[in-house]
């Protein structure tokens, strides 16, 4: 029988029909990338000032408070909408307790009111935990055995938030993974008259061996840490599971997923079940593997970024934290 003698049929059903033309793809992709998808990590400093470059996340440096306003001009000119401000503390100011994280006068208080008035535009969000405030870099304080004091921690994080609030942060993003710290926080800004001020809650938030380059960025000295009594076990899913569930029921209005590829299934289990925006960290980790691998031209920058960011958008984040954030909306988003 000859080639030609082969009825191979004609479908009616052809799906090719759908991608013939970029056009095409782009009218009939079921999720679409933007700028105001994307929450721009910012670290500043109070140890120089100057920016400094963070060796392991290339193109992201320290930025002190002397040039925060005009980093935060440029980020809002960029047509982003949000910023997640990290502290770099100076060593002289860590203490076991992390009391500095709630001094008024503090590093992330000035940089709050900094961004706010240098960028109105801009949503503020600022992490709270101990680790850029304690000398040992865990984000609890420590009793005398070593052991992470749960309670006495949310007591930190309450006054931290309180503070932050006054300070005049849209959303404090509680990162620590204690134990009723969401409910506590609610509690107290709404009591402080705080009604407005939101939570991003960091809900399933696991030991990972990802975060080291941020470590590294904040000073933290943690590394090689093990937070694995507070983060969550990367095995288990229903854990992170009730996490979110919890922090939704205790008065979180975001709820987060950390880090972000090797948990694209985590997020998708919650986006089932809850009510809330979700939003995925894009780590360190993730993000230096990538500019590594551009670097030794081992990947195309734009192709695999705007794959890897759609990948989250896919599982369900409504919102993602990148540090690719400026880069993306410089070169790959309109």
């Amino acid at each position: 029988m000859t080639q030609s003698e082969i009825s191979i049929g004609h479908p009616h059903q052809r799906l090719r029909r759908l991608r013939q033309s970029a056009a095409l793809r782009d009218m009939v992709a079921e999720h679409q990338l933007s700028k105001t998808d994307l929450i721009c990590p910012v670290f500043v400093t109070e140890i120089n000032d100057k920016r400094t470059p963070i060796a392991s996340l290339p193109q992201v440096d320290r930025i002190p408070l002397t040039e925060l306003a005009a980093e935060a001009k440029r980020i809002q000119n960029l047509g982003l909408k949000s910023v997640l401000l990290f502290p770099v503390v100076d060593p002289a100011k860590k203490t076991n307790d992390g009391r500095e994280a709630f001094n008024p006068e503090g590093l992330i208080q000035k940089a709050i009111a900094c961004v706010r008035q240098a960028a109105p535009e801009l949503i503020v969000m600022a992490d709270v935990a101990l680790d850029p405030f304690t000398t040992h870099g865990h984000d609890g304080i420590l009793d005398s055995a070593g052991r992470i004091l749960n309670d006495e921690t949310v007591a930190a994080l309450v006054r931290m938030s309180c503070s932050l609030a006054d300070a005049g942060v849209h959303f404090v993003a509680p990162s620590d993974m204690m134990d009723g710290r969401i409910g506590a926080i609610r509690t107290a800004l709404d009591a402080h008259g705080s009604t407005e001020t939101g939570i991003l809650a960091y809900s399933a938030k696991f030991a990972s061996a990802f975060y080291g380059p941020f470590r590294e960025a904040v000073g933290s000295g943690a590394r090689g840490l093990d937070k694995k009594t507070y983060q969550l076990n990367y095995a288990n899913v229903r854990e992170a599971l009730l996490e979110a569930e919890y922090d939704e029921a205790e008065g979180a209005d975001l709820i987060m997923v950390k880090p972000g590829l090797c948990y694209l299934d985590i997020l998708c289990r919650i986006k089932a079940r809850s009510t809330k925006p979700l939003v995925m960290y894009h780590v360190s980790g993730e993000y230096a593997m990538l500019k590594a691998a551009v670097e030794r031209d081992w990947l195309d920058e734009k192709p695999a970024v705007l794959e890897t960011l759609t990948s989250m958008k896919r599982a369900g984040a409504d919102l993602i934290v990148t540090y690719y954030a400026q880069w993306a909306a410089e070169h790959l988003l309109k």
